[in-house]
């Protein structure tokens, strides 16, 4: 069996390693080069307990102040763009205690096969990605948000994760670094087990290790449309030629529902757009954190990856804007340094966005689609838990396509929300039909 895997981003090349695993042969194409789109500059960190979707009944609480305030770090510019309203109006409804509790459920269930095929992946091709096993901490400033996070850390609890809430004395004795910060802490929850990697290494290395392997790569080739026969697509043209293949997975990210409207598929998926920084902290390696930490206030999360520290954080809605705007790093420096003031940046910031590509639920769509091509996958809508659920979803993928025992294998299955329904209006939605951006 020959599977064209479209999208070299993080999700594409772990369903390229598992698949090429399984001894299919394996054809990747993209318009960049591996991880350079969502993937490249990240938040670093891989959060198999912490998966709590965006969509949770306490937006309602916090819409006025994330929308209307200037440094939100929510922010939503409406477009002249159907897909925007309905994914926007979808996310709304799923913000409730019943749609959370469950899809957090399916995400945790999913992060641990996940955590299982990436420790394999990285045993078996010794990348090095700067990875680490340190923990993390998700830090409150008020006792509303703490008590909050606690009921969502006892559900979790019963759902096997190992959380807790500590005190902010605690927090310093468990990261140092934070103790300029204690003082207006209440508290954060702690998971001891939580990884961090550097997400654009572990591509580069995944698109070695697959070179060597028999994976051939198609880069810098622009998706142009497919060619379908029948019930099936016979191949993807692309600006380097036509690809032929048996199978086609489609994990283009935020560029996927452009793709999937050619073959007759609404996908929920919207770009929700990040930014991050990249430190150097060279000299001073204990002014850093070494556990990841997230300020839930600000929304903003710190990885150590190797001599560096990657800071990521906010979620906007925008389209397909990928200005970087002064404001939106300025705001992750003084992060940084309210939380972490003698981690002193110097001038070369790297600053990055990336558009991450979103459901309105945030489980992530994986297999095939009943209204589209019979040899057509979907592999996208991994949100901000791209790094965390890649191996996870490429084993589920894997399974459905060599036809495993669907009990043994406990495949993720989104809810009906995710397929091609009336639930989700068809119509001319916004985009381009390229690869990962």
């Amino acid at each position: 069996m020959h599977v064209c895997v479209l999208g070299a981003g993080i999700v594409g090349l772990a369903t390229a390693y598992v698949l090429r695993q399984q001894g299919l042969e394996v054809t990747v194409v993209d318009r960049a080069t591996p991880g350079a789109g969502a993937s490249g500059g990240n938040g670093a960190q891989l959060s198999y307990s912490y998966v709590q979707p965006l969509a949770d009944p306490g937006i309602w609480r916090q819409l006025p102040k994330l929308l209307l305030s200037a440094d939100s770090p929510l922010k939503l510019q409406p477009q002249w763009d159907p897909q925007q309203w309905r994914w926007g109006l979808a996310f709304l409804r799923a913000c409730n205690a019943r749609t959370s509790a469950r899809s957090t459920a399916q995400l945790l269930q999913l992060a641990a096969r996940s955590r299982v095929g990436f420790e394999a992946m990285l045993q078996d091709l010794a990348l090095d990605c700067d990875f680490s096993r340190t923990g993390k901490l998700v830090v409150y400033r008020s006792t509303a948000a703490l008590a909050a996070a606690g009921q969502q850390v006892a559900l979790q609890q019963r759902l096997g994760s190992l959380q807790e809430v500590v005190s902010p004395q605690r927090c310093v004795e468990l990261e140092p670094a934070l103790q300029h910060d204690q003082a207006r802490m209440v508290g954060a929850v702690y998971t001891p087990d939580e990884c961090a990697t550097d997400c654009l290494k572990v591509c580069v290395g995944l698109h070695t290790a697959l070179q060597q392997r028999g994976v051939r790569f198609v880069l810098g080739a622009e998706v142009l449309g497919v060619v379908r026969q029948g019930a099936r697509i016979r191949s993807v043209q692309t600006t380097a030629g036509a690809v032929q293949a048996d199978q086609f997975v489609l994990a283009l990210g935020s560029a996927s529902p452009a793709l999937a409207r050619q073959v007759g598929l609404q996908v929920p998926v919207y770009p929700l757009k990040g930014y991050s920084i990249t430190l150097d902290i060279g000299d001073a390696p204990h002014s850093a954190p070494r556990v990841s930490v997230t300020d839930a206030a600000r929304k903003v999360v710190f990885a150590r990856i190797g001599h560096r520290l990657r800071v990521a954080g906010m979620a906007e809605l925008v389209g397909q804007d990928r200005r970087i705007p002064a404001a939106r790093i300025q705001s992750l420096l003084d992060s940084t340094r309210a939380l972490f003031p003698d981690c002193v940046p110097g001038a070369d910031v790297q600053p990055w966005t990336g558009m991450r590509p979103a459901t309105p639920t945030g489980l992530p769509l994986v297999g095939r689609q009943a209204q589209g091509p019979e040899n057509l996958l979907l592999n996208t809508g991994h949100g901000a838990l791209g790094l965390t659920l890649a191996f996870g979803t490429a084993q589920v993928l894997a399974d459905g396509l060599l036809g495993r025992d669907a009990v043994s294998a406990r495949p993720f299955r989104p809810p009906a929300a995710h397929t091609a329904s009336s639930r989700w209006p068809t119509g001319s939605l916004g985009g381009s039909p390229h690869a990962r951006p």
